[in-house]
Order: structure tokens, then C-alpha cells, then sequence
């Protein structure tokens, strides 16, 4: 659409200084940066990795601020496996009716292992989880499993004083 005529002297020095700053940085990226360019379609975008929070300064929003939406996407991602293994065992079930315990037994185990494992990473922490309430469960768990051994197995023994036993 061609630009309307200038009203006066001021509008006429603008868009010639308009155009002479924007004019080469249009004509770069309309003649070179876009015709190199790979298009994917949205469903199909591939956004890099970004570092994870705990290699992010306590300062640093911009790093912190990538962390999270990484964070939130890789948490979608993981939430789409899961649904798509729950409804490949619910259609095996539908289909193997009689035998489906035995027939389905597979995917049910990929799919309770994948459940506990979406567990672990998420479970417990809420609609508004962010990447730091992530690292820090990380870090307790790991915490606790030094301390008491796997989470789930029972805790190490303890001896009189309180202390717990080392098998040293």
C-alpha cells in the first residue's frame, strides 16, 4: 500500500530519515535473512535447549525467566506422553477384551513407569510450579535418599543414640 502524500515540510524529513534507517535493514531481512530461513509449522517447532535454572546467576531474569518456560514446556511434552500411553492401553484393553491382562501387561508397565517417573519430576508441586520448586524437590529427594535410602523402600536402621547406622 503506498504510503499517503506528506502534510508538510516535518512529515516529509521524517519519513525520508524513516526510510533511509529502515530501508536497508527491511531490504536485508525481506532479501536474505527469510529466504534462508527454515519454516516449520507451529505444531512442529523446535525451540532450543536453554540452560536449567541451576546453572542460572540469582540475578540473572532473563536466564531464569527461559528456565521456566522450559521448564513448562518440557512438562506439557511429558504430559502428552503420558495421555498417549494411557489411551494406547485403554484401546488395547477395548480391543484384547477377554485376554487383556495378559495381552496389555506391557503397556500398562510402560505406562505405570512413566506415571511414577512424571511422579517424581512434578507430583506435588502444584498449578503455579515453576523451575525452582522443581530443582529443589529434585534436590530433597536426593537428599533423603542419602540419608534413608530409596524413597519407598523403608529407612536405613537406626541405632540407640539416634544416629543412623553406617556400614562403615
Amino acid at each position: 500500500m503506498p504510503e499517503a502524500p506528506a502534510r508538510n515540510p516535518l512529515d516529509s524529513f521524517l519519513n525520508a530519515v524513516q526510510a533511509t534507517i529502515d530501508g536497508p535493514v527491511t531490504w536485508f531481512r525481506e532479501k536474505i535473512v527469510e529466504p534462508n530461513r527454515q519454516t516449520y509449522p507451529w505444531y512442529h517447532q523446535k525451540f532450543r535447549r536453554v540452560p536449567s535454572i541451576d546453572q542460572c546467576y540469582t540475578d540473572d531474569a532473563v536466564c531464569i525467566f527461559e528456565a521456566n518456560q522450559q521448564f513448562k514446556r518440557d512438562k506439557m511434552v511429558d504430559n502428552e506422553i503420558l495421555a498417549i500411553l494411557r489411551q494406547r492401553f485403554e484401546d488395547c484393553v477395548l480391543y484384547e477384551q477377554p485376554d487383556h491382562e495378559r495381552k496389555c501387561r506391557s503397556l500398562l508397565d510402560t505406562y505405570e513407569k512413566a506415571a511414577e517417573n512424571w511422579f517424581i519430576k512434578y507430583g506435588d508441586l502444584g498449578g503455579y510450579a515453576n523451575a525452582k520448586t522443581a530443582y529443589m524437590k529434585q534436590k530433597h529427594r536426593m537428599i533423603w535418599e542419602r540419608r534413608h535410602g530409596p524413597v519407598g523402600t523403608g529407612m536405613k536402621t537406626v541405632d540407640g543414640e539416634g544416629d543412623v547406622a553406617s556400614e562403615h
